[in-house]
């Protein structure tokens, strides 16, 4: 059962990122603040959930929410500052965008740099604990799932529609086969065996 507050603070935002396993797209935050009286049976940690039941929960999210704010890390930016700077840098922009300021920050994982003067608190596995981090990681996913399946289109030989540019096999073997895209992160390791890989697009 998820909990809805950890402070006690009445704006309290909880943030979560999206993506930062994948071998190509952007890395995408979000943060949430949720009113008291907030509740949805489906909600849960966003890996937990079908992705039918997920863009269920994204506009009853936005539609509830006290705040909320979604922010993209570009490839290009995440090869140049690292994964997870890019994920709490992420995170911060997220906050940023929120209309309402929050009081205490609540943030999924176990890393976090300082947000302004505002005290945060990081929690493994947070976003199967408290509500307001599930809710930023449906709306994260959600909108990473829905760029993956826009650049999909571009680029259809690597299924992103279906991996989401996920490092699985069949992502791998369009690597080996197309070389890579404008959208790959280059300082990721694309194949096992890689050495140099060609760029192609």
């Amino acid at each position: 059962m998820l909990k809805l507050n950890y402070s006690g603070f009445a704006l309290e935002a909880g943030t979560d990122e999206a993506g930062r396993g994948c071998l190509s797209g952007p890395v995408v935050a979000a943060a949430v603040i949720l009113p008291d009286n907030f509740a949805h049976e489906l909600l849960n940690d966003s890996k937990q959930l079908s992705e039918k039941k997920r863009a269920l929960l994204r506009p009853y999210i936005e539609e509830h929410a006290i705040a909320y704010g979604v922010s993209f890390i570009s490839n290009e930016e995440v090869d140049e500052i690292n994964v997870l700077q890019a994920s709490i840098t992420g995170m911060h922009r997220s906050l940023d965008m929120l209309k309402t300021k929050p009081e205490y920050v609540i943030v999924d994982g176990n890393k976090f740099r300082p947000y302004k003067n505002i005290v945060s608190e990081t929690i493994v596995k947070g976003d199967a604990k408290y509500m307001s981090i599930a809710a930023a990681s449906v709306l994260a996913k959600t909108y990473r799932d829905e760029f993956m399946e826009k650049i999909h289109e571009e680029f259809p030989e690597y299924n992103w529609k279906k991996n989401k540019g996920y490092p699985t096999k069949e992502h791998r073997n369009a690597i080996r086969e197309c070389g890579i895209t404008k959208y790959h992160r280059k300082s990721f390791r694309l194949l096992p065996e890689q050495l140099e890989i060609d760029f192609k697009k």
